[in-house]
C-alpha cells in the first residue's frame, strides 16, 4: 500500500481479527537533521528483577507518536530493534522525516513501523485491538485521563510495563523551589487526569513509570515555546515580558526526553518511579530571550516588561509560559538513572532553530496583536 495509509480499520459492530501493516509514507518535507543520539545502559538484572529487558526486542506500543517526542522515541526504540507499533486516529501521517533525512534512512524506518488505527476513547475497540495483539510494553505518549487508560490495561493483563508521560505541571504551586517529585500535587490543576492516570496505574499494581517534563522545546515543537521568541527576534519586533521579567523557568530539549524515556525501559530501579526530566539549569523570562537571540544569530532584543492586570487580551494568550517561577530538580533521575541532559539551554535552542524555524518551518504563523497592545498602551513597566 505505497500510495495510502495502511491501517488496522474499525468495525463498529464486529471485531475481525487484527492484522498491523507497515505506516505510510508522509509528505512531510523537514530540515536537516545532524545529531545522533548515542548512549550507555546496564543490562544485567538480578534474580527477580523486573522482566523487561532493554536490551532485549519487545512488542511495543506507543499511544500517539506522530509528533513531536513521539518522532524522536520512535526512532530511538526501532533503532534498538524493538517492533514498534503506533496507536493513532490516522489523522496525520503515521511517520514524519526528521529534519532533513535522506530518503533511504526514513524510508528504512517508516518500514520498520506499525500502525493501529482507532479512536482510544472507542474503550470496546482498544480492549479487542489491544488484546488480540498482546503487546509487552505501552508508552503512552497522549494520555491526559485515566479512564483512557484503564481499557489499555484491561486488554493487556501479561503487560510488563507501562510508562507514562505526565507533566510537572501536577504540583502544587509553592515558595519551595525546586519542585520535587516527593512535594504536594494539585487536584485541581489543570493537568489532574495525569495525577489520576498516576494513582491508577499504582492501585493496579502496574509495573509503571511516570516521566513529568516541565516546558519541552526542540525541532518540530507544535507548542509556541522558543517559536513564540524566534518569531519576534526575525521580524525586529520587541519581546514582551510580563512583569518583572525576573520570573525563573526550566525547559529540557525533546531529544533529552526521548533519551531518557529509553533509559526507563526495563530499568528496574524505574519500577514504579516517577521522575522529572528537564535540562538541569534554570533561567529567567529575560535569559531566554536572550538565550533564543544568541540562538537564532539576531542581536540583543529589546525587551518590553508589562503588567498583565492592566490589559485585556481577551481569549488569546499574550505569553507563552506561567507567569511564575516554575521550575523542578532532576536530581533523582540523575542519581537513580544516570539521565543527564546533553544540551545545554543555548545550545539546545541553537539546534532547534538550525533544524526547524531557521529553515523557515514552523507550526503556527506569527501573531503579533497581543504585542501591539501592549505595545500602543503607555501602561508598561519600566
Amino acid at each position: 500500500m505505497a500510495g495510502g495509509v495502511a491501517a488496522v480499520q474499525h468495525n463498529f459492530k464486529s471485531y475481525p481479527s487484527v492484522s498491523l501493516l507497515p505506516s505510510s509514507q508522509s509528505t512531510f518535507c523537514g530540515t536537516k537533521f545532524i545529531t545522533s543520539v548515542q548512549y550507555k545502559r546496564k543490562v544485567c538484572q538480578p534474580k527477580g528483577a523486573l522482566n523487561v529487558m532493554a536490551s532485549s526486542s519487545k512488542k511495543i506500543l506507543v499511544m500517539g507518536g506522530t509528533r513531536f517526542i513521539g518522532i524522536f522515541l520512535s526512532r530511538l526504540l526501532v533503532e534498538e530493534g524493538h517492533q514498534v507499533t503506533l496507536f493513532t486516529r490516522g489523522k496525520a501521517p503515521v511517520t514524519q522525516p526528521l529534519p532533513g533525512e535522506a530518503d533511504e534512512a526514513y524510508n528504512a524506518f517508516k518500514s520498520k513501523i506499525l500502525h493501529l488505527k482507532g479512536d482510544r476513547k472507542d474503550y470496546d475497540f482498544v480492549k479487542t485491538s489491544l488484546a488480540a495483539e498482546g503487546f509487552d510494553v505501552v508508552y503512552d505518549i497522549n494520555g491526559r485521563e485515566a479512564e483512557e487508560v484503564e481499557p489499555i490495561l484491561d486488554a493487556l493483563p501479561n503487560l510488563e510495563q507501562y510508562i507514562y508521560c505526565s507533566s510537572a505541571g501536577v504540583y502544587l504551586k509553592s515558595d519551595l523551589l525546586p519542585h520535587c517529585e516527593v512535594d504536594a500535587v494539585d487536584p485541581k490543576s489543570r493537568h489532574k487526569g495525569k495525577l489520576e492516570t498516576e494513582a491508577l496505574l499504582e492501585s493496579k499494581g502496574v509495573n509503571y513509570t511516570s516521566i513529568r517534563p516541565v516546558y519541552i522545546y526542540g525541532p518540530l515543537n507544535y507548542n509556541p515555546v522558543e517559536e513564540w521568541f524566534f518569531h519576534r527576534l526575525k521580524a525586529g519586533r520587541p519581546i514582551p515580558i510580563p512583569n518583572s521579567g525576573l520570573q525563573v523557568t526550566q525547559l529540557g530539549h525533546v531529544k533529552d526526553l526521548a533519551k531518557a524515556f529509553i533509559t526507563v525501559l526495563g530499568n528496574e530501579k524505574a519500577s514504579k518511579q516517577v521522575y522529572n526530566i528537564s535540562g538541569d539549569r534554570y533561567v529567567t523570562f529575560d535569559g531566554l530571550a536572550r538565550a533564543c537571540a544568541k540562538a537564532g544569530g539576531f542581536p540583543e532584543p529589546e525587551i518590553i516588561h508589562y503588567n498583565p492586570k492592566e490589559f485585556d487580551f481577551g481569549k488569546k494568550k499574550a505569553f507563552p509560559f506561567r507567569d511564575q517561577h516554575f521550575f523542578a530538580s532532576v536530581e533523582k533521575a540523575k542519581e537513580e538513572l544516570g539521565i543527564i541532559p546533553e544540551y545545554g539551554l543555548v545550545e539546545g535552542l541553537t539546534d532547534s532553530y538550525n533544524l526547524d524555524f531557521g529553515r523557515g518551518t514552523f507550526r503556527k504563523e506569527a501573531d503579533f496583536s497581543t504585542d501591539d497592545i501592549i505595545l500602543g498602551k503607555s501602561l508598561v513597566l519600566s
